[in-house]
């Protein structure tokens, strides 16, 4: 009988196949996956009875003093929640299926194991992040998740493409986290507490009593969503994302669906309370969140590329599950936060899968592949369809939602901007259906065969949950999972709307109907509308031109900057030095003899020492930081597990 308490192995477990792997991996072989999916299937064993204990109305937190800040405690424990059970619910599973896949998805890979022990700790980062009671472990296990992305993205390091991708999403997301860091300080001076319900608390009573250091809280907000805006890739941190697809396809779905992304619109929804109290801050989070919606959608309407079209789809549904967060709709941005997950999660592997049989990726040099590849197109046309929001699928229930809240809310012209959106993802996603499994092959080097059952059962699986999921949020359950939502931090809630449905149904089955006349029927017309529009065309193709913004007013002034510091030339001084008189003469002397003696003596006296450590140290210098940073890690294992006991009547 699994106990609360023992919600704390759910990280752990994951954590404890990181530490095999990464020591024994080449030894393992391949039963390094094996090893992450059975303790990541343990972690979902352990989680989904207390969720379903929380579903029925229980709330459970536990803590334990690791330090004592003088006479301060520092308490690191664990909250379920609704938040944190309906997240847990959706991480557990869906990260479980996306193991299975790679197991035959990554078959041969010469560093398996490795790919497996770095799975295993993106897995315990986020399943930390997930349950954590305060904003300290919160972001622990947030900068690891983003150490995992790093190594992931970059797991084809041979690759310059990948090697910069990862530098770019780790620098990108960086920008992000030091706002978040200021954020959760700030927050700190102004409420004394970073305990998650010790802030809701907090808010609840400056709710009643009237303004309490507003000044402080608006600014802790801001910088807490600067966290969402780097890790949720929301506009303008939003350029690292479809980089991020020069990793291995399992880590894109990894990445898109159940950690890093989920992660940013997490932490709004778990501040939720804070950002009730600031509504000042709710507009910024709207409009961003709206600007990104539809920025992503259009760029998607032009890409070839079959992982950057639903790179972009990611970063338009995750736009919209921040305009929701911004307008208040915490159960309208969480219910498409999990549906969200599942469907998505389905696309990138279905997405591998034709990859995989296939060879290639883009769209242009597919078609006809249903025949060839029936139930990865099956299973990728139901997630296409739970995206697009045609009914009764998942999708549909949780956009209605978020549709009905910018409506009901009297925010006009964001309902329609978003409605807009909804009719851009459904004439991509169709696009992008249309010219790979239908119509004619239009490459004979292209010579396609359907996936392992390894690689296709965890589709039928997410394809489940794609077609149900939205269930607990519809009218059918009388909105259950909003009900639910609301038992945490009350917000707004709306009476269904029989016109919203109609509108959005109307959005999907345009937007479909249009992909099939384009692309399946009238082809010429793709290269007229091209033409015709051409300026919104290039604008849509080329991205905005962001990047080109961004390499051109920030990456070069600050490479020219970094080779003016460190190229400065010394003899300047020097002559300068030696043009001063008598006294800059005594000076330059002086100068000589801090060089010779002092300078050079230390720097000889510190070389010598370095080879005198080296002939020791040695066999653990082995140039790779992985390694170091794997050193480093160990040795804060060690301290947290001897000197802080953190396992201490847990096991």
């Amino acid at each position: 009988m699994v106990t609360p308490d023992q919600i704390i192995l759910v990280p752990l477990l994951p954590f404890l196949a990181f530490i095999v792997n990464i020591l024994a991996g080449k030894w393992l072989k391949r039963r390094a996956a094996w090893l992450s999916i059975t303790t990541s299937a343990m972690a979902c064993a352990v989680a989904l009875p207390v969720c379903w204990a929380v579903f029925q109305g229980g709330h459970f937190a536990g803590q334990e003093t690791w330090l004592m800040l003088g006479n301060t405690p520092l308490r690191f424990g664990y909250l379920m929640d609704p938040l944190s059970a309906a997240v847990l619910f959706m991480v557990t599973i869906v990260g479980t299926l996306i193991q299975i896949y790679a197991a035959g998805y990554m078959h041969g890979d010469p560093r398996y194991s490795r790919f497996f022990a770095y799975v295993s700790l993106f897995m315990a980062a986020m399943l930390t992040l997930v349950i954590s009671d305060n904003f300290i472990l919160f972001f622990m296990a947030w900068e690891i998740m983003g150490l995992c992305s790093y190594l992931l993205i970059g797991f084809y390091f041979e690759k310059d493409s990948a090697a910069k991708a990862s530098l770019k999403a780790f620098l990108t997301t960086r920008v992000g986290d030091v706002g978040f860091l200021i954020g959760f300080l700030t927050l700190f001076a102004a409420i004394g507490t970073l305990n998650f319900e010790a802030m809701n608390t907090a808010m609840a009573g400056i709710q009643e009593t009237g303004p309490f250091n507003s000044g402080l809280l608006i600014m802790a907000a801001l910088f807490i969503f600067c966290g969402t805006i780097g890790k949720s890739a929301q506009f303008p941190l939003h350029v690292w994302l479809p980089d991020a697809m020069e990793g291995p396809t399992p880590v894109s779905a990894l990445i898109h669906a159940a950690t890093m992304v989920a992660a940013g619109v997490f932490l709004v929804a778990r501040s939720f309370a804070l950002f009730m109290v600031v509504p000042n801050v709710l507009p910024v989070v709207t409009a961003i969140g709206t600007v990104t919606a539809f920025g992503a959608a259009f760029i998607a309407l032009t890409q070839n590329d079959i992982k950057r079209i639903l790179a972009y789809s990611t970063i338009s549904q995750l736009g919209y599950m921040v305009t929701a967060l911004g307008l208040s709709g915490l159960g309208a941005g969480t219910f498409h936060l999990i549906t969200h997950a599942f469907f998505k999660a389905l696309l990138f592997l279905g997405a591998g899968s034709v990859i995989h049989g296939a060879h290639v990726q883009d769209i242009r040099e597919m078609g006809g592949l249903y025949k060839k590849m029936p139930q990865t197109a099956i299973t990728f046309i139901i997630a296409s369809l739970a995206l697009a929001g045609v009914p009764p699928l998942s999708g549909f229930w949780s956009k209605d939602e978020i549709l009905l809240t910018a409506f009901a809310s009297g925010h006009f012209a964001v309902f329609g901007i978003l409605l807009l959106t909804a009719f851009m993802t459904a004439f991509y996603m169709f696009r992008l259906i249309f010219l790979t499994f239908f119509g004619e092959a239009r490459n004979a080097k292209v010579h396609a065969h359907e996936s392992p059952a390894i690689m296709t059962l965890p589709l039928w699986g997410l394809a489940i949950g794609s077609a149900v999921l939205g269930i607990p949020g519809s009218p059918f359950m009388h909105h259950w999972f909003q009900n639910f939502m609301a038992e945490m931090v009350h917000y707004p809630e709306y009476e269904p709307s029989t016109m919203i449905m109609a509108c959005s149904i109307a959005a999907a089955l345009l937007g479909i109907l249009l992909a099939g006349v384009i692309y399946l029927k009238q082809k010429h017309w793709a290269g007229a509308i091209a033409k015709a529009f051409r300026p919104l065309y290039l604008l849509s193709f080329n991205k905005f031109y962001v990047d080109e913004f961004y390499s051109a007013y920030v990456v070069k002034p600050f490479q020219a900057l970094g080779r003016k510091l460190f190229g400065f030339d010394e003899t300047v001084i020097d002559g300068a030095v030696n043009n001063t008189g008598r006294a800059t003469m005594l000076l330059s002397a002086v100068k000589n003899w801090i060089d010779k003696y002092i300078v050079d003596g230390a720097v000889n006296f510190t070389g010598t020492l370095v080879y005198f450590l080296n002939s020791i140290t040695k066999r653990v210098q082995t140039g790779f930081i992985q390694n170091y940073l794997l050193i480093i890690f160990f040795c804060v294992l060690a301290f947290l597990f001897f000197e802080l006991k953190i396992l201490k009547g847990v096991l």
